[in-house]
């Protein structure tokens, strides 16, 4: 698996009995990418009257699927690159009373980072919530060439739709530094959901060794165990950071992988748009427009597409855990493959065993595993099952509410 049997790196072995992932560290050296930013945060007035605002949902029966409970809102981070189905998703979590959405660090993915921080700001603008900070991340990945995906997001990743300019700016933090000063001030409190490459997220972790820790889960829609959907093998934000993916799964925080296992089956139809048309507050009506737009460029030329609700389901499951049924695994995320790099290897028992040792090579246990019955350890909750109903039920109740 690449990196095993070179002096003074730890073998995966180790990594399973707790290592933090130095292998792809290692590897990927000091190479940091800082994002030119703009204002501050706003003041807490504007905060505090957008925060109120945005709690303002009409009470219809669709809204009251899943009613705020006693419990304080799960806080999280969006790590994301918009993107038609991230809009989505951001602006389900930002209508969801159960999130608690502390920053949106934007990062190169389905388009460059000069369209996704500009339509995180967007997004944010049009949901009423300018409380939320966002924060510049990463322009390319860790060791490799941007790859983007505008044949299915479009020019400018809203499907070409134009939206307003911004009135808001970033704030002056990065995406790294903003992830590590939250995390650190609420220790085992915040979770990251990355619905995009896991460039700021690797980053994070290897600036603060000690934030993994800290973490309460990383929830990341990404990867797959049935097949890729850029390559054969690869799903999309896994190709096009492999290494930074690496870096996210060797880290020992607890990990949940929503692939395409099961996003393949929450297909967003013509049927599911008129539904979400019918929406009269900001964010449905701009979701609407997104998807519109979506479905006749995905519907023309010879090979007619269907969009899947990749990101919106990620966020979807944190609102409602029924949604999705998780099952444990042993994930390797594939960096060194010529035709199969950012492929994810699910073990779901031991031995997890990878490719056998070269004759060349210099040390080998001329078996090739990674791990025994003794020393396996899933380091992963991998979606595997989904109920698409309940899952649009939620979606459009929400946005249409």
């Amino acid at each position: 698996m690449g990196h095993e049997g070179k002096s003074g790196e730890k073998s995966r072995r180790e990594f399973l009995a707790g290592s933090m992932g130095a292998i792809a560290a290692a590897k990927l050296g000091s190479k940091l990418m800082r994002i030119d930013s703009g204002e501050g945060a706003l003041s807490a007035a504007a905060k505090g009257a957008a925060s109120s605002a945005s709690r303002g949902l009409a009470p219809t029966a669709a809204s009251r699927l899943l009613a705020p409970t006693a419990a304080s809102p799960h806080r999280i981070i969006i790590d994301t690159d918009p993107g038609v189905d991230d809009a989505l998703a951001i602006l389900l979590a930002l209508r969801s009373p159960e999130l608690q959405v502390e920053a949106i660090t934007p990062v190169a993915g389905n388009v460059p980072l000069e369209f996704t921080l500009p339509n995180a700001l967007k997004l944010v603008e049009i949901a009423g919530r300018t409380d939320v900070p966002v924060a510049a991340g990463a322009r390319h990945p860790l060791v490799r060439r941007l790859i983007t995906g505008e044949h299915v997001h479009g020019n400018n990743g809203l499907a070409g739709v134009d939206f307003p300019e911004p009135k808001i700016k970033p704030v002056a933090e990065t995406a790294t530094e903003i992830i590590r000063r939250i995390v650190r001030a609420n220790p085992g409190e915040i979770s990251i959901v990355a619905v995009g490459p896991l460039t700021n997220v690797a980053l994070a972790l290897r600036a603060d060794p000690d934030l993994a820790g800290k973490l309460r889960s990383i929830v990341i829609m990404g990867g797959s165990l049935s097949g890729g959907n850029v390559t054969p093998a690869a799903e999309f934000n896994l190709y096009v950071d492999p290494e930074a993916a690496r870096i996210v799964f060797d880290a020992g925080v607890p990990l949940t992988m929503v692939g395409l296992d099961v996003t393949r089956k929450v297909l967003f139809t013509e049927d599911r748009l008129k539904v979400m048309e019918t929406a009269k507050n900001p964010s449905g009506v701009a979701a609407g427009r997104i998807m519109r737009a979506t479905l006749e460029r995905l519907n023309r030329g010879p090979h007619p597409m269907i969009e899947a609700m990749h990101d919106p389901l990620t966020v979807a499951n944190l609102i409602d855990p029924g949604i999705l049924t998780l099952k444990d695994y042993y994930v390797e995320v594939e960096t060194e493959g010529e035709f199969t790099a950012g492929q994810t290897l699910g073990y779901s028992y031991a031995p997890a065993r990878g490719s056998a040792p070269m004759a060349t090579a210099e040390k080998q246990d001329g078996t090739g595993v990674l791990a025994t019955d003794a020393d396996f350890k899933a380091n992963t909750k991998v979606a595997v099952e989904v109920d698409p109903e309940r899952f649009f039920k939620l979606l459009l109740g929400r946005l249409t509410a």
